[in-house]
């Protein structure tokens, strides 16, 4: 239990800093507040429609301002720093200030209500929603609401990309609570499915594979299961299944040529066996000796010439 205190003090610390900021740099136009600890301090970054009014003259007053900090709510060596809104148009909590302040200042609330939407679609949301609550003609109390475009109300979509402001706007009869949404004009929801068109070029290389596949005599099942046989193909010329496809094409294109080159018939020549071979060897050796006997007989008959001739 005393972890989730800390935690409890720690946030309840926080929102008291909000509320403390956004009443201080209310005439500046304050658009949020992101409070980050490091090991330097405790880093407090103020997103401000006009960051100059809350800077000062020479950063007086954002001097100031840390300071109070650090004396109010015990931050150790806060940092403050400032970032303009790029478009004041989609910050929430911007629009619902803004609206409260054209409440107390005397428009009616249907026409504040439908201009603030307006605005805000202008400004390239995707969708809005505006609620207002309060005694707005009566002595009753009512809600009255303007929305325009895509709004979530539960689950992730709306975690991840609705923004939410809240404002009061204090008036004769009593105070009345605005609350602005804001869908994010960069969100995708997930019913949005992209279908990515496929170059001409992959196509015919495809149509070529599957002509060199349909071709394969060892592949017959080849239209109803064409990714298990580029799979085989792969591991049969060890190329990477995920790879691109002109290299398969190439790879299949050879072998196809290959398979379809008449293949010449060579006749194996049988080797002698054994017994053959131990036949043939005398067989030489018979005609050595006959060149032998012949030599011999070349010589005596030139010994008796040279004899008959003495």
């Amino acid at each position: 239990m005393v972890s989730e205190r800390k935690f409890v003090t720690e946030n309840i610390r926080r929102v008291l800093l909000k509320e403390y900021l956004m009443k201080e740099t209310k005439r500046a136009g304050f658009g949020g507040l992101d409070v980050q600890r490091t090991p330097m301090g405790t880093r407090i970054t103020l997103f401000i429609e006009r960051p100059g009014l809350v800077i000062g003259r020479k950063g007086g007053t954002i001097k100031a301002l840390t300071k109070a900090v650090e004396e109010t709510f015990g931050f150790s060596n806060p940092q403050i720093e400032v970032q303009e809104v790029e478009n004041p148009g989609l910050n929430a909590q911007i629009m619902a200030e803004k609206l409260a302040s054209a409440i107390e200042r005397g428009w009616h609330f249907r026409r504040a209500g439908h201009s603030t939407v307006r605005r805000i679609m202008g400004s390239g949301a995707r969708g809005c929603q505006v609620i207002i609550s309060g005694k707005l003609t009566g002595e009753r109390h009512r809600c009255e609401k303007f929305r325009e475009g895509h709004i979530k109300y539960c689950g992730e979509p709306k975690l991840q990309w609705m923004m939410e402001g809240f404002a009061i706007a204090k008036v004769k009869k009593g105070v009345i609570g605005i609350k602005v949404q804001i869908m994010d004009p960069n969100a995708k929801l997930p019913d949005e499915i992209e279908i990515i068109k496929i170059p001409d070029e992959i196509k015919e290389e495809e149509k070529e594979v599957m002509g060199v596949e349909k071709k394969l005599p060892h592949l017959p099942q080849i239209e109803k299961a064409k990714k298990e046989v580029i799979v085989e193909l792969c591991k049969e010329f060890n190329l990477n299944p995920e790879g691109k496809v002109a290299e398969l094409r190439e790879r299949l294109i050879e072998y196809v040529r290959k398979e379809s080159e008449p293949k010449e018939e060579v006749k194996a020549v049988e080797e002698p066996k054994e017994e053959e071979k131990s036949v043939k060897e005398p067989k030489e050796e018979e005609k050595k000796n006959i060149g032998k006997k012949e030599e011999k007989k070349k010589e005596e008959k030139e010994r008796e010439a040279k004899k008959g001739e003495e």
